[in-house]
């Protein structure tokens, strides 16, 4: 059985083949249809089109040259009206013109003829195998949209809900925010969430603070002028004007100079810049969100960050979580990852069974989600875990989170309940619905446990 069976199901495409041959037609239609459950033939461009309108086609087989109009002329009229078919074209002749008209239709793949059948369910394979984890990646992404409301932002961890709850009271206000966590735990998903739930019209627009050289970080906040030094041979608007209407994330603000440390705290309080080499300022509507990996109070006590900016920023402060603090997310986390990277790398996703789980949770994850996003690309690479992460962890895992063999099913259903509600810390509300189960269910089990345990 080829691998997009394996992995997707038969049943879940269709097929369109148009060409004028009848040998191809029969031949084509006769080894798909023992592969795919839905597959029709067409012989002109004119037939093609009646069966489409009849029925939606993953997949369009098409012969270039075809009576009346044209494989490619028929493409062309149909390209915006199509529901994201893919197309396959088979030609007995080479054509430069069709070929870069092709490709800018979009056209997966060129099946020159005559072809051996191998080649062509390879392609057509391959070609079903991409749109599947398309399929998958789409329906992911919905599904995380309504179930955690931020995009990027996964977990069921009290962590996770009480942050997104948070952002949900705060993106609306104007005020400045300032998020602080470790390397990789994620402050930019927050930043870019608060801009997405705050409705603001402009643009999310990030900058790393301490990418930009202390000589031209002022010119690349504010602007300049013509002139305005040496080299500056056109004006040039800064970040702040481009972020006007919208959001500005400072990334890493620990890293800013103090001289541009003060001009930042008077566009905070103002709501104006001055260009570098301008007599005037410049109104702007913008909404500041800052996150650092540092210790700002310690920066301030030690002359490295400016006081009035510190306290300016500190309107409110957001704590995003360290992985190792949240490991409850890391399965969630690894199967978001999985498919949305599976899609991107055109590879199918990799299973992580029990052991792998276990093998990840016992990791501290240094860093954190970005790190853990990383672990899974490699993951897919391989077609497996990587070895690094096996020898890193079998020293470190703490068996007591796996079941012994001799264990009875009831055995392994309290242990791990009991797990969840830990993990939870005792919300049992949350438990209930990471577990699957009525949160009556949950509380008749844990009394029905803890009587025996007073029993014994």
């Amino acid at each position: 059985m080829n691998e997009i069976n394996k992995y997707n199901g038969k049943e879940k495409f269709s097929i369109l083949i148009v060409d004028d041959e009848l040998g191809i037609q029969d031949f084509l239609h006769r080894a798909l249809s023992k592969i795919y459950t839905v597959v029709e033939v067409a012989g002109s461009a004119e037939e093609a089109e009646v069966l489409r309108m009849e029925c939606h086609f993953d997949l369009l087989i098409i012969d270039i040259s075809l009576p009346g109009i044209s494989g490619v002329e028929w493409l062309e009229s149909i390209t915006n009206q199509i529901d994201h078919s893919d197309v396959i074209f088979m030609t007995a002749f080479s054509n430069i013109d069709n070929t870069i008209q092709a490709l800018r239709l979009g056209v997966f793949d060129f099946i020159q003829k005559p072809f051996r059948l191998e080649e062509m369910i390879l392609s057509v394979e391959r070609c079903l195998e991409r749109r599947a984890l398309e399929r998958e990646n789409f329906v992911l992404r919905h599904q995380v949209n309504r179930l955690y409301s931020f995009e990027g932002m996964i977990g069921n961890s009290p962590q996770v809900q009480d942050m997104c709850q948070l952002i949900k009271r705060v993106a609306a206000t104007p005020s400045v925010i300032l998020i602080e966590g470790e390397s990789g735990s994620g402050k930019e998903l927050v930043a870019n969430a608060i801009h997405n739930e705050s409705k603001r019209s402009g643009p999310f627009v990030p900058v790393n603070c301490g990418a930009i050289s202390s000589e031209l970080i002022e010119s690349e906040f504010f602007g300049h002028k013509k002139g305005a030094f040496t080299g500056a041979e056109y004006a040039h608007k800064g970040l702040f004007s481009y972020a006007d209407g919208g959001t500005l994330f400072l990334d890493e603000i620990g890293e800013m100079p103090l001289s541009t440390q003060a001009k930042l705290l008077r566009v905070l309080e103002e709501g104006r810049i001055r260009p570098v080499g301008s007599e005037s300022e410049i109104l702007v509507n913008v909404r500041v969100v800052a996150a650092t990996n540092r210790n700002l109070k310690e920066d301030v006590q030690n002359g490295l960050f400016r006081e009035d900016l510190f306290y300016r920023l500190n309107v409110l402060t957001l704590h995003v979580t360290p992985l190792r603090e949240r490991k409850q997310d890391i399965v969630l986390l690894v199967q978001y990852y999985s498919k949305l990277l599976a899609a991107q790398l055109s590879l199918p996703p990799v299973p992580f069974n029990h052991s792998d789980i276990q093998l990840l949770e016992a990791y501290d994850w240094p860093g954190n989600v970005r790190e853990l996003k990383n672990m899974v690309e490699r993951c897919i690479l391989l077609g497996r875990l990587p070895d690094e992460m096996l020898i890193t962890n079998n020293d470190r895992l703490d068996k007591s989170i796996g079941y012994p063999d001799s264990w009875s099913m009831d055995e392994v259903e309290q242990a791990h309940i009991i797990k969840v509600v830990n993990n939870m810390k005792g919300n049992k509300n949350q438990a209930s619905k990471l577990l699957g189960i009525s949160r009556k269910t949950l509380g008749r089990k844990l009394h029905a446990w803890a009587d025996n345990q007073a029993d014994d």
